[in-house]
């Protein structure tokens, strides 16, 4: 392909990638090699004959490599001559079991071009049509699904809302060399990309070469196959949303309407319902047992099944989520009525004037307590006395959740349970009241 056909490709796929948002500008997530050091100069074209657009460029040192000063110079000294903003951000990779190097350093990458990129800039991402060939074979030889198989997506959006873009995600390797080999445009070799100890690059350096001599477009057509399994993942996320919203009730999963799917779309419901959660997805094994335990428990049973992060749990024909309890809730003086009070676990307390209870006077001082579950209460609009348990199991408060439920007190006496319940001998038509607020 020649040059002008490469700037050609990119400017379409920038265009189609970025529509509106070209104009709140883009951040190069540069690293000194060969497709991130094209990519800053087909940028520069690009808003050189396209006015108005902000471009800059970051480059992430993981301290992994002693070169990782030198290169970060390099990108420094490039991005001076191309008079585009530049800033450096150095991160620390914190070991984790389970987790491999690469995956830590690229969600560590991620984190800081997000945090340190221009508010509402859209992150521009180096990768190439080669990369996405060896990303499909990676999953493949993972045992991946429809989903990864896809591998990546040419948009994609952070956990922050931040939106990336892969403009060459449909250029190969050697016409980025090529374009950088016509331009005299100088660049770094990472040396790891030589040691075939990583799954990629083994891939990159052995098999890749020998796939493509052997195969005549080899990588086009492993581009189309991948095109035809991300429309056929998008067809199946369009079904799976329609029958989430059919099966939710709140935030949970409503049982009885999960049981009308077929088994293959209970499972895709509840995947897509745990992945909307952030929660990593269960293993086959774990959603088999999800799925038994749900859908075929009795109505007493105690359905519990513990993921990494939390528990998939069962209530009043309900499916939950609850994550694993990592604070201790104790009391909370509440100073000021009308601010926010933070309950210590990322939920806060938001406060209401209208129907609820009466002022404090000025004797009463305001607590919040928790687990308090035999105090006893007469609820506005309930018959007799009876305890925190009670009312709560009444209300189809589930178990797990009771010992969290803020508790509201004028001195010792229990006048508000949040957003359940008040205290008939403090009602007041014009009064006060609190609502929890969870963590975003």
């Amino acid at each position: 392909m020649e040059s002008t056909g490469v700037y050609k490709q990119f400017a379409s796929a920038l265009e189609a990638q970025c529509h509106a948002r070209l104009g709140q500008g883009l951040t190069i997530a540069l690293s000194g090699g060969v497709d991130s050091v094209v990519l800053l100069h087909l940028c520069q074209q690009y808003i050189t004959l396209n006015a108005g657009i902000k471009l800059e460029a970051i480059y992430v040192n993981h301290g992994l490599s002693d070169n990782a000063l030198k290169w970060q110079a390099f990108c420094a000294q490039l991005c001076t001559k191309l008079n585009i903003p530049f800033q450096a951000v150095s991160v620390e990779i914190q070991a984790q079991t389970r987790t491999s190097l690469e995956a830590q350093a690229r969600d560590a990458r991620y984190a800081a071009l997000d945090t340190h990129a221009l508010k509402n800039t859209t992150l521009l991402l180096g990768q190439h049509a080669d990369d996405q060939v060896e990303t499909f074979f990676i999953r493949l030889k993972r045992g991946s699904g429809l989903q990864g198989l896809g591998a990546m997506r040419a948009t994609t959006q952070l956990a922050s809302g931040r939106y990336c873009a892969r403009p060459l995600i449909n250029i190969e390797r050697k016409d980025i060399e090529a374009f950088a080999h016509t331009f005299g445009l100088s660049h770094i070799e990472d040396e790891s990309n030589q040691s075939d100890v990583f799954d990629r690059n083994f891939l990159r350096n052995q098999v890749m070469p020998l796939l493509k001599a052997r195969f005549i477009g080899f990588v086009p057509s492993v581009l189309r196959s991948i095109s035809l399994l991300q429309a056929q993942q998008t067809l199946i996320d369009e079904i799976t949303n329609d029958d989430l919203a059919a099966c939710r009730c709140g935030k949970e999963l409503n049982v009885s309407h999960l049981k009308t799917l077929s088994a293959l779309r209970q499972a895709n419901v509840v995947r897509a319902w745990l992945g909307n959660k952030g929660v990593n997805m269960p293993t086959q094994k774990q959603l088999f047992q999800i799925l038994q335990q749900t859908l075929h428990a009795k109505e007493d049973a105690q359905v519990h099944v513990q993921l990494r992060a939390g528990a998939v749990k069962c209530y009043n024909g309900l499916m939950y989520w609850v994550l694993n309890k990592t604070t201790s809730l104790g009391e909370i003086p509440m100073a000021n009525l009308e601010k926010k009070t933070p309950l210590g676990d990322g939920r806060s307390l938001v406060f209401v004037e209208g129907k609820g209870i009466r002022k404090p006077s000025k004797s009463e001082s305001i607590t919040v307590r928790f687990a308090q579950l035999n105090e006893k209460i007469k609820p506005f609009g309930k018959p007799g006395r009876n305890t925190v348990k009670h009312w709560l199991k009444a209300a189809k408060v589930p178990s797990w959740e009771r010992d969290t439920i803020p508790l509201i007190y004028y001195n010792e006496t229990l006048v508000a349970v949040a957003g359940i319940f008040i205290n008939a001998d403090y009602a007041a038509q014009s009064g006060i009241n609190w609502q929890v607020e969870d963590a975003e």
